[in-house]
Order: C-alpha cells, then sequence, then structure tokens
C-alpha cells in the first residue's frame, strides 16, 4: 500500500542486529551502533522488536516515554537533547516496563508487520533493527517484511563459548 512504501520511503540503510541465542550483547551493540553512527553526523532510527525483552528504552533513559499516532501511523520518540535518534519499542506499549509478553507466533508476526509498516520514520541514513534472540519466527517475520525495502545487511553478534 501507499502508506507502507512511504514510511520507509525515507529510510537509506536498514541494519538487522541478530544472534543465535540471547544475552550476547544484541541490544548493547544496537544502541552503540545508533550513537556512533549520530556521532558521525548520521540520521538514526532503532526499531526495537526484542518483545520479550525490550531493553534499548532503557538503555536510552526514555522508558517512560509514550507512542503517539499522527496521520501516518506511530511517532517514533526522539532520543537525547538534539533529538536525534528516533526509537519505536514495544517496551511503550506496555503498562509496565518491565511486563513479559507472552504472545503467540500470529500475534507477533502482526505486531512486526505492524512496526515495520505503521512507523513514521522521516528521513534516516540508518534504521538498526533489534532483534529478539534466537532464530525464531519473528526474524522470518522481519525479514519478510522488510524485504520490498532496501537492506544494507546484518550484523551477528556472537561470543566465544
Amino acid at each position: 500500500t501507499l502508506a507502507e512504501r512511504t514510511n520507509l520511503a525515507g529510510v537509506r540503510h536498514i541494519l538487522l542486529v541478530l544472534s543465535g541465542k540471547g544475552g550476547v550483547g544484541k541490544s548493547t551493540l544496537s544502541t552503540e551502533l545508533a550513537l556512533a553512527l549520530r556521532h558521525a553526523g548520521k540520521r538514526v532510527g532503532i526499531l526495537d522488536v526484542d518483545l520479550c525483552g525490550p531493553s534499548i528504552p532503557r538503555m536510552l533513559r526514555v522508558q517512560d516515554s509514550a507512542v503517539h499516532q499522527c496521520d501516518s501511523g506511530w511517532v517514533p520518540v526522539f532520543v537525547g537533547q538534539d533529538k536525534a535518534i528516533a526509537l519505536m519499542s514495544i517496551g511503550f506499549l506496555l503498562e509496565r516496563p518491565d511486563d513479559a509478553v507472552v504472545w503467540r507466533g500470529p500475534k507477533k508476526n502482526a505486531l512486526i508487520k505492524q512496526f515495520v509498516t505503521d512507523v513514521a520514520w522521516g528521513e534516516l541514513d540508518f534504521l538498526i533493527v533489534d532483534t529478539p534472540p534466537g532464530t525464531s519466527d519473528e526474524h522470518i517475520s522481519t525479514v519478510e517484511a522488510l524485504r520490498p525495502y532496501q537492506l544494507l545487511g546484518a550484523v551477528l553478534v556472537t561470543t566465544p563459548q
């Protein structure tokens, strides 16, 4: 649809942050990467689709923020004194940030698709997508929803076990 094309139309590169297991630092890496790109003068957004543990709002100290609607969808939360990083996270939609999200596949997949299509990102150089741990349905849903757009690639986070 037209809205799907326009909400990501201004995003130049999309970067997925993935791992085969939890606790390896995907959210930390996503946050630090966003801050580094911002420091380099880039316009950056973070899409936190880690539905089970949305930690990026807390890392960026915006966990008490609310998401608002506009004509083209959800307005992301803008982070920092210069409001330079746009952030959308499931954490903003929970009543309490520490609530666990226990959803079955179809509902999770629908939310991910909605996050990809219904967030008004505006003009961004990079959209960093922080994914859940593992190789689950959420990853397939995320990649499928992003397939029509120009993906830059993925960062695979591992630890030496």
